[in-house]
């Protein structure tokens, strides 16, 4: 794909024009662009720039998730066409808001934005108690765990989070945590892996803990 192709890929996304895009992707699919480019370079390529732009205060939350949206039926599009080839995701996360925290805004925009990136994520919602996510790690083995908490008591939880997923799983996964109320040094304190200050810098940590291995 030629940086022209990805220009009209990110204007489809941003202007939230799901009828254009799916022009767009089924034109380049009878190109026979192979759909991992497709995805890599189109979707993920303009998305990306678009959390770059949500990053700078270019763009605000409802525009992300309408482009996510757009994204999110992209993806759906190729597939078909993804699994013929047997592409697989970056890596697997399971995320959720904890225990007695009903906010989820934040989390969805987490999620969007991996997912975006290349990744395979379980969204286990709000107010979920350490069992649940214990259980989607038994069941899913991710690479992964991003905790998620908007208020000041709810993100005292993620530290008996923490704890009850490294005694279950001492060597994996990795632990990302974020939220308004959280700081890098609340995340050092309770021994969290990584600590996303916004959506685009949770992608950056993930990208960084799952492709090396989990060194911070």
């Amino acid at each position: 794909m030629k940086e022209e192709d990805v220009a009209r890929v990110y204007k489809a996304l941003k202007d939230t024009d799901l009828a254009t895009m799916e022009a767009l992707l089924k034109e380049y699919l009878n190109e026979k662009v192979p759909p991992i480019v497709i995805l890599n370079k189109g979707l993920i390529g303009a998305m990306a720039v678009i959390g770059q732009e949500f990053k700078a205060g270019q763009v605000w939350v409802p525009d992300v998730l309408l482009a996510a949206r757009n994204m999110n039926r992209g993806i759906e599009l190729l597939r078909p066409e993804l699994l013929k080839n047997r592409v697989e995701p970056k890596g697997r996360i399971v995320i959720g808001t904890v225990k007695g925290d009903i906010h989820d805004i934040g989390k969805n925009l987490v999620t969007t934005m991996m997912t975006g990136a290349g990744y395979e994520v379980v969204d286990l919602g709000t107010d979920v108690p350490q069992e649940r996510f214990i259980e989607a790690i038994s069941k899913g083995h991710p690479d992964l765990v991003g905790l998620s908490a908007l208020l000041t008591t709810t993100m005292l939880e993620m530290k008996g989070m923490i704890k009850a997923i490294r005694d279950a799983f001492p060597c994996l996964p990795k632990i990302l945590v974020g939220g308004a109320p959280v700081t890098q040094k609340f995340a050092d304190e309770i021994e969290a892996d990584g600590y996303g200050e916004d959506a685009v810098r949770a992608v950056e940590i993930a990208n960084r803990l799952i492709s090396l291995g989990g060194e911070k």
